[in-house]
């Protein structure tokens, strides 16, 4: 089975060997394909028990646990890599969680909806609703995506913490586009991100 576009992104791009913490990690599909495709040492923290115990059951290291409370107890710099790929607008504390991708692993990515495509802009200000999209499917009553972004907010939030982008990639549908125009025209955006502090070399 193929990878969701934004997890083959990351896959590519993640080197040999590494290690690295998957957040969010559903049931595996990304840790299980960094295992075999990339021979990364990957673990996994998971909410949803369902998906843990699939992940487990193809013999991933998974854990359960919440984004915005259980980062804490991983030391500084203790992967090479964090990852957490469309979660970041379900967190309740999103800063505080990139802060804790950014203090765990030396390098992040992190992928996300865009909230200000130019699809969800037409249902806002034609149909005066929330907007439901492949990418933003559940209405706004029972919605996981509680801080929607754009990728300019993210940007301008990165600049204000003094995050250094290594790396940026754009989704519209299945297929990547170029960064010019992405907050109007990329459905979803994958960024590479570390601290100034945490350049190292990435073979």
């Amino acid at each position: 089975m193929s990878l969701r576009p934004d997890l083959a992104i990351i896959a590519a791009h993640l080197p040999a060997g590494a290690r690295a913490l998957d957040i969010g990690c559903g049931d595996g599909e990304l840790m299980a394909a960094l295992r075999d495709d990339r021979g990364a040492d990957v673990r996994g923290l998971e909410l949803d028990p369902g998906n843990v115990a699939v992940a487990v059951g193809r013999g991933l290291s998974v854990i359960q646990g919440d984004a915005d409370t259980d980062l804490a107890g991983y030391p500084d710099q203790s992967f090479d890599y964090a990852i957490l790929s469309q979660t970041l607008q379900t967190a309740r504390a999103p800063d505080r969680v990139l802060d804790e991708l950014l203090r765990i692993g030396r390098y992040a990515f992190v992928s996300f909806p865009n909230f200000a495509h130019w699809r969800v802009r037409l249902s806002l200000l034609w149909g005066g609703r929330m907007p439901v999209t492949r990418l933003l499917p559940e209405r706004w009553y029972d919605t996981p995506n509680i801080h929607h972004l754009t990728i300019d907010d993210f940007r301008a939030h990165l600049a204000e913490r003094g995050v250094i982008v290594e790396g940026a990639w754009f989704l519209s549908g299945d297929k990547q586009t170029g960064g010019a125009a992405a907050n109007f025209l990329a459905e979803h955006a994958i960024f590479l991100l570390r601290r100034e502090q945490s350049k190292v070399d990435r073979g």
